[in-house]
């Protein structure tokens, strides 16, 4: 078990095909175990083939796993309801998103007028470095998993983007002396994000919620009240689950 997990930890968001040389060197197994393993892997459909090449990408069991699994956490079942209510008070998009390790995963979107989408069906990711929920998430994690997620790259999805380790370092720093992070058009261009972490009952922080909109209409003047909103989300969010400050303390 433990080396079939090794397997599928080798794949991400920015290799999504592998072939068996490259997990057999990421592994740090010879290639006939590795072998063995992606067939095995195949026959569960939790990884499959490209047509007509030695390539191999996560199957499509691994999502609908990932959708019970998201379906049946107590941060959905308590979400949506907050979710709905800071999309109405702040009249833009709030998202809900669960931090993976390296990405984060959409749980919750509601849209301005009313529209609520449930993502455990319509799985969509975005990174951690460059989304505002995503920073308020991983500022808030061990400095191991910070620096992983910097040695996998920070590509640029804007000329906003922080592709400077050394800078958004600095912006995790501050995110965590506020306690809510601000995407300043980092992963989409003209558009600006206030987010706030989520703690489960050991104070762990494992997911974000954020209000997004255009920066025409979420100026830098509208930061701090949107911020105050968020918080106060997030942390009725936490307490549903269980995170008590005074008794848990303030984890990183």
């Amino acid at each position: 078990m433990h080396k079939a997990m090794a397997v599928l930890d080798c794949f991400s968001r920015y290799d999504r095909s592998l072939s068996l040389s490259e997990i057999s060197e990421r592994c740090r197994m010879p290639k006939t175990t590795v072998h063995r393993l992606v067939t095995s892997l195949r026959e569960v459909k939790l990884l499959e083939q490209d047509k007509g090449r030695d390539r191999y990408r996560m199957g499509i069991r691994l999502f609908e796993l990932g959708s019970i699994v998201l379906a049946n956490l107590d941060l959905h079942r308590e979400a949506r309801s907050l979710v709905d209510r800071l999309g109405d008070i702040s009249g833009e998009s709030a998202h809900l998103c669960i931090f993976d390790g390296t990405n984060m995963v959409i749980v919750e979107h509601r849209e301005p007028g009313g529209n609520s989408v449930n993502w455990t069906t319509t799985l969509s990711i975005s990174p951690s470095y460059c989304t505002g929920v995503g920073k308020a998430a991983l500022a808030f994690q061990e400095t191991t998993t910070i620096e992983k997620v910097i040695r996998q790259g920070l590509l640029p999805y804007t000329p906003n983007t922080l592709t400077d380790p050394d800078a958004l370092r600095k912006d995790l720093a501050d995110t965590r002396q506020r306690g809510y992070s601000i995407d300043e058009g980092e992963h989409q261009p003209t558009v600006r994000c206030v987010a706030a972490p989520i703690r489960n009952a050991s104070g762990h922080v494992f997911a974000a919620v954020s209000v997004t909109g255009p920066m025409d209409r979420v100026t830098r003047q509208r930061v701090p009240a949107l911020a105050e909103l968020v918080t106060a989300t997030a942390v009725q969010l936490s307490r549903q689950l269980g995170y008590e400050p005074t008794a848990v303390g303030r984890s990183r």
